[in-house]
């Protein structure tokens, strides 16, 4: 990946599935990303339940869907390609997922400043209107000096 374009849709799923595991390893799908959006699912799947009486995911999970997805919208608002790391995310958990439906994520970075990124997001497990949690977090924006093998990596 180059480090001196901006984050096009298919260079942030590529991403996505090569650099961040857990988020390959759970099954997210990244779904749209454009300038301070992105958006993504979660499909539902029997390993990642977290109450076997109700079938309801588990809360890490909601909380990596967000923390990945708000990343993403933060990368794609940003001039260039930079790395970041999350400082803070509030999750607020409005209701339980619902067995067997997908998980939807809808990321806004709303503010970008020379070190910080501000960002708001929803996820919903059928309709938008009925969130089952919200966050806000903020990134901080690091320097891309990096150690030339992790850019010759990026590169590829």
């Amino acid at each position: 990946m180059d480090l001196s374009t901006r984050l096009s849709f298919e260079m942030a799923r590529d991403y996505l599935m090569e650099k961040v595991p857990h988020a390959r390893a759970l099954g997210m799908r990244l779904t749209a990303c454009a300038e301070g959006f992105a958006s993504g699912e979660q499909p539902y799947d029997t390993r990642l339940i977290g109450n076997p009486d109700t079938g309801e995911i588990a809360g890490g999970v909601v909380t990596t869907l967000l923390d990945s997805i708000c990343g993403m919208a933060v990368l794609s608002k940003l001039r260039v390609v930079q790395r970041i790391a999350t400082v803070d995310l509030r999750v607020d958990y409005l209701r339980p997922t619902s067995p067997e439906r997908t998980l939807h994520c809808i990321a806004d970075c709303y503010r970008v400043t020379h070190h910080i990124a501000f960002v708001r997001a929803t996820v919903h497990d059928g309709a938008e209107s009925d969130p089952l949690a919200t966050a806000v977090g903020t990134f901080m924006l690091l320097p891309n000096e990096i150690h030339p093998a992790a850019a010759r990596e990026l590169a590829q």
